[in-house]
């Protein structure tokens, strides 16, 4: 099993020795402590493909393509990181996790098509699921306190009661891999980011398919909520943002494209604002309606981003890279970010705002990532990244 280690690692402190149980650590500070915004990076020995933050502690846990789970408990300390536990139970590549909405509970899928509930204290695996897909299982959300979802690479969705055996809704309607996936607040209603281009729409209360949207050009990569549930955002494969009216699932109202080649992942910091990860290493904020690229919050490098992460206090930000590094990113001042619908007009060519104090604005790294501006069509003004009309439509 690959190890791991947190960058910057200090000397134990009381009762964080290897065998000690999670009750018996101490809360990391709430409060930023002098010479740090972040914590530390952690650095694995193999890239994460999975990425979630326990919610009610200060603890991350992270799935690689080796097939490891790791949790570490973080603090904004030098050498606070520390790693509490890793499994090595899936035999091959862990794509998704998430915690139990009590904390007590780590659920994680893998390609190996095994679906393994962990116990958060001891790292303990309590159940498994073998062949719970006939192929790869890609994606995974966490319905509530009963039931979780998953989608494979073959397009089919179920949904798991872990009171019973067996799923108690197996749907297949995507003609490719299911990549991401997002529930509304009533839970009634599960989306779909599907590899064919299409927007899934399934009705969980009653186990049953509602409808596809139309194809878009490329794969659909993630999918969340926005504008207080009344739109819809998926990134995709080609480095557009897709909209849709949560009432008109079945063409979209609205496009976006960034000067990305794709979109992998993206993560709701607010109902107007979001963070996206792509092929280019750059994490950017991006605003819906109106539809701006706000800057750059960070990067790893050059290097592809696999997963985005929010913590429960919405100030920190996870993200993971093939550069086999967890890092976290200040998004505090995103919170309190008004964009008015006044275009102003930049420099063409010129670097992203950058909104973090670890993020990097210099010519030395965008110079090669950035791409020749195309003229704009009828005398429109340049937006920050690119982008189609705004569309203010409900």
């Amino acid at each position: 099993m690959a190890a791991a280690a947190a960058a910057g690692g200090g000397e134990e402190r009381p009762g964080e020795g290897p065998g000690a149980s999670l009750s018996s650590l101490p809360l990391p500070p709430s409060s930023q402590p002098p010479g740090r915004d972040t914590p530390e990076d952690v650095v694995l020995e193999a890239p994460a493909s999975g990425l979630a933050f326990h919610p009610a502690r200060d603890l991350l846990a992270a799935g690689d393509v080796d097939g490891d789970v790791f949790v570490y408990s973080y603090s904004c300390l030098e050498g606070g990181n520390k790693e509490l536990w890793s499994s090595g139970h899936h035999l091959k590549s862990c794509r998704a996790l998430a915690f139990s909405e009590d904390g007590q509970k780590l659920f994680t899928v893998s390609k190996d098509k095994a679906i393994h509930t962990l116990d958060v204290e001891e790292g303990r695996l309590i159940r498994r699921i073998s062949m719970a897909h006939s192929a790869p299982i890609n994606s995974l959300l966490l319905v509530d306190e009963h039931c979780l979802a998953t989608g494979d690479d073959a397009g089919r969705l179920r949904l798991w009661d872990q009171r019973r055996d067996g799923p108690c809704m197996d749907l297949h309607e995507h003609e490719e891999y299911i990549a991401d996936m997002a529930l509304d607040p009533a839970k009634k209603l599960l989306l779909t980011a599907g590899g064919d281009g299409c927007l899934g729409v399934f009705n969980i209360k009653r186990r049953r398919f509602d409808l596809l949207s139309e194809p878009q050009a490329s794969d659909l990569t993630s999918v969340v909520l926005m504008k207080r549930g009344k739109k819809v955002a998926c990134g995709s494969s080609d480095g557009t943002i897709y909209l849709f009216n949560w009432d008109g699932f079945g063409a979209t109202s609205d496009r976006f494209a960034l000067k990305a080649e794709s979109i992998d992942c993206m993560v709701p910091i607010t109902d107007n604002l979001l963070c996206t990860g792509a092929t280019d290493g750059l994490i950017r904020a991006v605003n819906i309606l109106p539809n701006r690229v706000v800057g750059s919050v960070g990067q790893h490098a050059g290097e592809p981003i696999e997963r985005l992460a929010l913590a429960r206090c919405g100030r920190l930000l996870a993200s993971s890279g093939h550069d086999q590094r967890l890092k976290f990113w200040d998004v505090a001042s995103l919170r309190s970010l008004v964009v008015d619908d006044y275009r102003r007009r930049k420099k063409k060519g010129g670097p992203l705002k950058t909104l973090s104090a670890k993020a990097w604005g210099g010519d030395d790294f965008f110079a090669g990532l950035r791409e020749e501006p195309e003229a704009p069509e009828d005398g429109a003004a340049d937006d920050d990244d690119g982008g189609d009309d705004d569309d203010d439509s409900d």
